[in-house]
């Protein structure tokens, strides 16, 4: 039987991701609407591995993205404010 693959992009419940995942996007850059995000509703990288721990999962990540406001571009980078994970059913 084929494998599948799931992607899980989300913010980390940080300081960092509380001050530059919501308060600079939704407040300061008015990136999204002020709301938008539940920063009790952030996981952590431990989180998403706990709750894919009954699964047979290959879990890699996290991948941290960061976003350059003068590029204009996202790269790798740390994941303490976004980041990827990647789940590979064995």
């Amino acid at each position: 039987a084929p494998g599948g693959i799931m992607i899980v992009a989300t913010l980390n419940r940080t300081l960092k991701g509380l001050l530059l995942g919501k308060i600079a996007a939704e407040y300061v850059l008015r990136w999204v609407p002020a709301g938008t995000h539940d920063w009790r509703q952030f996981l952590k990288p431990d989180e998403i591995r706990l709750m894919l721990s009954s699964e047979q999962l290959a879990v890699t990540g996290p991948f941290g993205l960061e976003y350059n406001p003068l590029s204009d571009r996202w790269s790798e980078g740390n994941p303490d404010i976004n980041y990827m994970m990647i789940a590979v059913r064995d």
